[in-house]
């Protein structure tokens, strides 16, 4: 019998489709069930207008059978068939789809999902086979065809005998390595997963005869010690769901159900915060099915998370995680993202970035966003729970990228008032503004009892000003990048002019700062390059120093970058400010009025270390301030 070469391409080609497009083996399965399904697709199809086809949509199914003595694994289809010459073409030429060329040349068939349109998912089957046979009987035909194939070298095409209309697939398992476990692929629990994995959503009956065994009877004369006795049988089990949950209409579905498919398709043990739906036809057609998880998973902050979309195609699982589906702002959403739209390469497993994809992207960031904010406007409480899970995320996302989310993300973040004593939003902070307000105030350090406590809050809290208490190292940034909300600017309590002061005020400071000019220089030559200047402070009341930033590197961020491993060491522009009503003010005057440099220096060395604790800043030497502090009690 003469063996054929196939036509297009070289055992090359096949060598590196089969080693190196599919990253694992398990994948063949996927590839020959989705093909048996676009057979029976395009027979019931025509069964759609031709009644001599004679079968309902619940006669067709697909057969899976294992012989592990013989290393045979099987897979029937009673679909459409190919005659001999759709065999040569379709087999007989690599990356040949004979089910494109059926959509293409059926536009009715439009509705109908044809998940096999590449032409190359069949030659999979040589990953894990010495020996692939495929006897076929097309509709209308009273012959049948064998086209066998052992790889590269090439086919034999030859008539065979079939009694039935569809595709036989015979794959003769090859023989285990010392690194390869083929025989895995004739295990039923195995072949079982793999469906269950793949192809749950496949939509016709993919069916397998199972081992089971069960308990006799108890006999009625059976004696008191008597051991129960089990018996081996055999069932056709069907494997797979069909109808995939996303499908159904939402008022179909009960939350429970919903619930139990999050817990046992993403492995968590605790219901989702909330069920987003989402169908859309058109530019881009899709239905996905996403959830906000409950709880943040134990690695959710670290660099081995992978964020990612379950995809499928018509049903057919293609990639476990596709990372493009998702922006990194909302990583923590899981889900399932089903298309018969998509850019497939001819693997199935690698997606095409084609406008498709990033309309779906797109889509499903608006849809998320809005159901996050119905979540933070209609069910508060559960709002802020899911707020300390992931709001983190949400922050990090309006900083990277320069902002570019920011637009975005903007209302749906949460920041402590110190006023209301609980988390607002900016738009909340921003409606309780009087008239006079033209800022939004914040302080930026470790806890909101300390930051409550500064010396430059007390001002803007006793002016009747609302106060947001930033106590995460992303925080800040994050309202640095977004510069203002509804034209108000973020103004950092500790960080340049808060413009609270009146006309009068301002012109009492300036006299006040010429006529103590050479006292500021002296403390500022006294802390040797510590700090930027000295000056009269206009955020003080009660307390006689502070530390002040000017730029943009505010204390906080200085902290937070420097705790940064490895990183290169920054340090802000540092000012201390000086209350001028306060009794200390008085001392340094007194000391510069005497003429005593010693203790002006030491004077200036206390206030600096003060300030740099009051700002919850480690001071440079604490033996030698400790030492400054017992020397002046004496």
């Amino acid at each position: 019998m003469a063996v054929k070469q196939f036509k297009a391409e070289s055992k090359k080609l096949l060598d590196l489709m089969i080693n190196s497009i599919y990253s694992n083996k398990e994948i063949f399965l996927r590839e020959l069930i989705s093909n048996a399904s676009d057979a029976i697709d395009k027979l019931y199809f025509r069964s759609l207008t031709d009644s001599s086809v004679g079968m309902n949509r619940e006669d067709f199914k697909i057969l899976l059978a294992a012989d592990k003595d013989a290393r045979i694994l099987t897979l029937t289809d009673n679909g459409i068939g190919m005659t001999k010459e759709e065999l040569e073409k379709n087999l007989g030429t690599i990356a040949r789809s004979g089910s494109l060329d059926f959509k293409t040349e059926n536009k009715a068939a439009e509705d109908i999902d044809i998940i096999g349109q590449f032409g190359v998912g069949f030659y999979s089957a040589f990953m894990v086979a010495s020996r692939v046979t495929v006897v076929s009987r097309a509709f209308g035909s009273e012959e049948a065809w064998k086209w066998e194939s052992k790889g590269a070298e090439g086919y034999t095409l030859t008539p065979a005998d079939k009694e039935d209309v569809g595709t036989e697939i015979t794959l003769v398992i090859k023989e285990d390595t010392e690194n390869e476990n083929y025989s895995q692929f004739l295990d039923e629990f195995t072949l079982v997963n793999i469906v269950k994995k793949y192809s749950d959503y496949v939509r016709y009956p993919i069916q397998m005869y199972r081992h089971k065994s069960r308990m006799k009877d108890k006999p009625e004369d059976a004696p008191e010690d008597y051991k129960p006795e089990y018996e081996e049988y055999t069932e056709l089990e069907t494997l797979n769901s069909m109808v995939p949950l996303w499908k159904r209409s939402k008022d179909e579905v009960k939350p429970e159900e919903y619930n139990q498919f999050y817990k046992e398709k993403f492995f968590d043990y605790t219901d989702p915060a909330r069920v987003i739906t989402s169908r859309t036809e058109g530019t881009a057609t899709y239905n996905a099915l996403l959830f906000i998880p409950g709880r943040a998973p134990y690695d959710y902050y670290t660099r081995e998370y992978e964020k990612g979309l379950q995809l499928y195609a018509s049903g057919v699982l293609i990639m476990e995680k596709c990372a493009d589906l998702l922006p990194d702002h909302f990583s923590f959403v899981k889900g399932i993202v089903d298309s018969q739209d998509l850019s497939l390469n001819i693997s199935r497993e690698m997606l095409q970035k084609d406008s498709q994809l990033r309309l779906i992207r797109n889509s499903l960031e608006k849809k998320i966003k809005n159901e996050l904010n119905a979540m933070k406007n209609n069910e508060r409480e559960k709002y802020e729970e899911f707020w300390k899970n992931f709001g983190r995320q949400l922050k990090f996302g309006c900083y990277n990228d320069y902002g570019a989310h920011s637009e975005l993300l903007k209302d749906l973040l949460l920041f402590y008032s110190a006023r209301e004593k609980k988390l607002v939003t900016l738009e909340e902070y921003v409606q309780k503004m009087g008239e006079e307000q033209k800022c939004i105030y914040y302080a930026a350090g470790e806890n909101v009892e300390q930051l409550a406590k500064l010396p430059a809050a007390e001002l803007v809290l006793d002016k009747g000003y609302d106060l947001l208490l930033l106590t995460e190292d992303v925080d800040e940034f994050c309202l640095q990048v977004l510069r203002s909300y509804q034209d108000k600017e973020f103004k950092n309590v500790n960080s340049g002019d808060l413009g609270l002061e009146t006309e009068e005020e301002k012109k009492a400071a300036e006299a006040a700062a010429e006529e103590n000019k050479d006292l500021f220089e002296d403390l500022q030559k006294a802390l040797e390059g510590k700090v930027k200047a000295v000056k009269l402070s206009g955020r003080l009341k009660s307390h006689p120093v502070c530390l002040s930033s000017e730029g943009p590197l505010s204390l906080e961020m200085e902290k937070v970058l420097n705790a940064v491993p490895n990183s290169q060491k920054v340090q802000s522009e540092r000012v201390l400010e000086l209350n001028g009503s306060h009794p200390v003010f008085e001392a340094l005057k007194a000391a510069k009025a005497a003429g005593d440099e010693e203790k002006l220096k030491k004077y200036a060395y206390l206030l600096y270390n003060q300030a740099l604790l009051i700002e919850g800043m480690p001071v440079e030497d604490p033996l030698a301030y400790a030492d400054a502090v017992c020397e002046l009690m004496k």
